[in-house]
């Protein structure tokens, strides 16, 4: 087992990728702190996962003293915290004109903040144990920002700063910081997110969504590699270079492509059935 003996705290684990990864790493013989807002979710999720040795916690990660009692119940269970996976956030569709900005102060702190706070409160841990892994799960979106989703984007931008630099930091302390960048996944995270008068959404990524799974197997063989990104699915790697060559042309596309977000979610529905 790739992971036997590792100790791994996972944010955001009652559902999609923060599930899939905690399965995969409990597979993989890790030993599994996983925690959401929602412990009876959480709870859920680890009797779906039916890790040998795991436990759930209850934790709202933009709340400090609630993250640090998260960390207390690790070190309290297992002695030692080897692997942080910040996978925790939600998403908010709407245009900047219209934007709810209680909501976007909320997802910061969350999506960046409740990170940083997660990382704060692992590294003084991880230093004195000689070494970690700690993973953000970030977003194609940290590299190109689409229309009507602007500070989610600007927030996943945020993460792979966080992420780029705080890993030259840490990397003399035997502790590597890898971002997590997933395309469109099939999960429920664009049925969830917050949507707002003006949601749209581009209508081409939906068919080319890819199971949670995938992104767990990315995140786990950049763990065990010790990378400094991954972007999951593959293609979407191209795209990135892409913008970056011709920024003006992906942007035509994505405006040409926009759809009201509900249709898409109804036509997403409907091909499941």
């Amino acid at each position: 087992m790739k992971l036997q003996g590792k100790v791994a705290v996972i944010t955001g684990a009652s559902m999609g990728i923060g599930e899939e990864i905690a399965k995969l790493f409990g597979q993989e013989g890790a030993k599994l702190v996983l925690c959401s807002r929602d412990r009876a979710r959480t709870e859920a999720a680890r009797q779906r996962i039916g890790a040998q040795d795991a436990i759930s916690v209850a934790c709202d990660v933009s709340r400090r003293d609630q993250v640090d009692a998260l960390v207390r119940t690790a070190m309290e269970k297992y002695g030692r915290i080897d692997i942080l996976i910040n996978n925790a956030g939600f998403g908010l569709n709407d245009s900047l004109a219209n934007l709810d900005m209680g909501q976007a102060k909320q997802l910061f702190d969350t999506n960046l903040f409740g990170a940083m706070e997660c990382m704060q409160a692992v590294i003084p841990i991880m230093k004195k144990q000689g070494g970690g892994d700690i993973v953000n799960v970030s977003s194609v979106s940290g590299h190109i920002a689409t229309p009507y989703m602007s500070i989610y984007a600007a927030s996943k931008h945020a993460m792979q700063a966080i992420g780029r630099a705080s890993r030259m930091e840490l990397q003399r302390h035997n502790i590597n910081v890898l971002t997590v960048s997933p395309g469109y996944i099939a999960t429920d995270f664009s049925k969830n997110m917050l949507k707002g008068r003006s949601a749209q959404r581009v209508s081409g990524s939906v068919k080319y969504a890819v199971s949670a799974e995938v992104v767990a197997k990315a995140t786990l063989h950049g763990v065990l590699k010790r990378k400094r990104e991954v972007v999951v699915p593959w293609f979407y790697r191209p795209l990135i270079k892409l913008y970056e060559s011709f920024p003006g042309l992906v942007e035509w596309s994505f405006r040409r492509s926009m759809r009201p977000t509900q249709e898409l979610l109804a036509d997403a529905a409907a091909k499941q059935k």
